[in-house]
């Protein structure tokens, strides 16, 4: 244990668990983390090594009896018809079935779409209707011959924890500095944060903020391989990940025909894989999208307001280089053509996946960190109950290049920085200073492609800046495009799509420019 450990260890007593009992019992298994955790928390939650080795045979005789993969669904089954009942750690789904008026539920890899279930627990866990989620259910066999089904749920407990104390979160993060603590919610996330540069840890720190600041608009497009979907798919049971597919509006949004919201209703965060690939056929999608990414809100028929973050990953096939310097292309290409600049404009924070690592044991923590549920249940709770903004509008000063979206974009990912980084109140002048500047880059590298795309100059306005406690104002730039002519003063097009003028040379300012990422060590 270092230093860190042990302070760790001593401010969340019963809260922690050594991150490589993870990365072994990960092997072989496609649970998600947050599942595996709260076994460990279970089993492993101590620093005596007779005990970790202890609890983790225990996970693993767990896992071993509880959760059932693919190819043993029909082995999982047999197995209930023979005792009678069974306890599984497993995905559970509830459907409503309009021809037979009932409700069944299906377990991923169960293996079976006919179990019966009661009403009560569908009805106390509504996101079992909307999206699904992990538990530990037990599974009974059904002796009655006349009944058109051979399992039913006996019961169902989600896999989060029962109890959650927000104070005494907030008592612990008060024993550590700033960057501890950043390396704190690094190592807890299971990465090894002397392995990474300073940007790159913000960075990881920034991929969090959809699950912590409610109706945050996140994109994230860069290399294959880096995890990107990561967070979103094993972090946290408030999240859900779409994968790449057709999107429908009933399904995101609102179901008219079942008077019912759609998945923005139920999670914390709706977080879109491979958004490059998605199929969005109804034009109504995009409009409702829009209305959403918004304010929170939107009519189907009736006003519906939700509180979900959208959050989308892809990848990008090009070399940024060409991008940038490219009058062709910008860093929005990759996103489906229904995607519009009105779209585009109401994504607070567009992170550089291209700077992130690839994966890698490497990057991977032996160390200490809080149970990944535990700490989920932290952001949950600020998700819900917490507002930094006005906060955040009191303190930070913006230039006049900063507009309407641009300013609200800005001010919700320093809300985010600090619910993550300072949930025990405001930070230092000086970190204050570093989380503005992070959130106008963010929304820069929005803009600047905007601009791009736009053959007027309705974006132009791309010198976001904010004002120093001195009065200095100080300009962003991005790193990957600030000596780019084709992105700072793009070509303009007339009304037939024909280039107009010449981009000139670029434009004098006083700047803060973020350095560029070294390679991974």
């Amino acid at each position: 244990m270092d230093t860190l450990d042990q302070k760790l260890v001593a401010a969340f007593d019963g809260r922690v668990v050594r991150k490589d009992l993870l990365h072994r019992i990960k092997k072989g298994t496609n649970v998600p983390t947050f599942v595996l955790e709260f076994l460990l928390a279970r089993f492993c939650a101590s620093t005596d090594p007779a005990e970790i080795e202890a609890g983790t045979e225990a996970v693993l005789a767990t896992l071993q009896d509880n959760y059932v993969r693919p190819n043993e669904s029909n082995a999982a089954q047999s197995r209930v018809a023979t005792k009678g009942k069974h306890k599984f750690i497993d995905k559970v789904h509830v459907r409503y079935a309009e021809d037979e008026k009932r409700h069944w539920a299906s377990l991923d890899n169960f293996n079976s779409q006919r179990v019966a279930i009661p009403e009560k627990l569908y009805r106390d866990n509504d996101r079992l209707l909307e999206g699904g989620i992990w538990a530990e259910v037990t599974i009974a066999h059904n002796e009655v011959d006349d009944d058109d089904y051979a399992f039913y749920v006996e019961d169902l407990r989600a896999i989060q924890l029962s109890r959650f104390d927000f104070d005494r979160y907030v008592e612990g993060r008060k024993q550590f500095t700033r960057d501890e603590w950043v390396d704190v919610i690094l190592r807890s996330v299971g990465l090894e944060p002397s392995k990474l540069t300073q940007r790159v840890k913000l960075h990881f720190i920034a991929r969090l903020a959809p699950l912590i600041e409610a109706n945050f608009n996140f994109i994230e497009l860069g290399p294959r391989s880096t995890g990107k979907s990561y967070f979103f798919s094993e972090f946290s049971p408030y999240s859900t990940l779409v994968s790449g597919g057709q999107a429908t509006k009933a399904t995101l949004f609102y179901n008219n025909a079942r008077h019912r919201i759609g998945l923005v209703g139920f999670w914390d965060t709706v977080a879109f894989d491979e958004v490059t690939k998605i199929t969005i056929r109804d034009p109504d999608s995009i409009q409702i999208m829009k209305d959403f990414m918004a304010n929170g809100r939107f009519s189907r028929g009736v006003e519906v307001i939700a509180s979900a973050s959208l959050a989308f990953v892809g990848n990008i096939d090009l070399s940024i280089e060409q991008v940038v310097n490219s009058l062709e292309y910008d860093l929005f290409t990759p996103l489906p053509k229904e995607f519009d600049l009105a779209v585009m404009d109401r994504f607070a924070c567009y992170l550089p996946g291209w700077e992130m690592p690839k994966n890698s044991s490497t990057f991977l923590t032996s160390n200490y960190g809080l149970i990944t549920d535990f700490l989920a249940e932290a952001f949950h709770y600020q998700f819900t109950k917490t507002s930094r903004y006005e906060e955040v509008s009191k303190r930070i000063r913006l230039g006049s290049a900063v507009e309407g979206r641009d300013e609200k974009g800005i001010k919700k990912t320093v809300c985010a920085l600090l619910k993550i980084l300072h949930p025990d109140g405001a930070p230092s002048d000086s970190d204050f200073e570093d989380y503005v500047a992070y959130a106008v880059e963010c929304r820069r590298r929005v803009k600047e492609q905007m601009n791009k795309r736009k053959p007027d100059d309705e974006f132009a306005r791309i010198n976001l800046s904010y004002y120093q406690l001195d009065g200095t104002e100080v300009v962003v730039h991005c790193p990957e495009s600030k000596n780019s002519v084709a992105t700072q003063n793009p070509v303009r097009r007339d009304a037939m799509g024909r280039a107009g003028s010449t981009p000139g040379p670029l434009p004098a300012v006083v700047e803060r420019l973020s350095e560029p990422t070294p390679p991974p060590i």
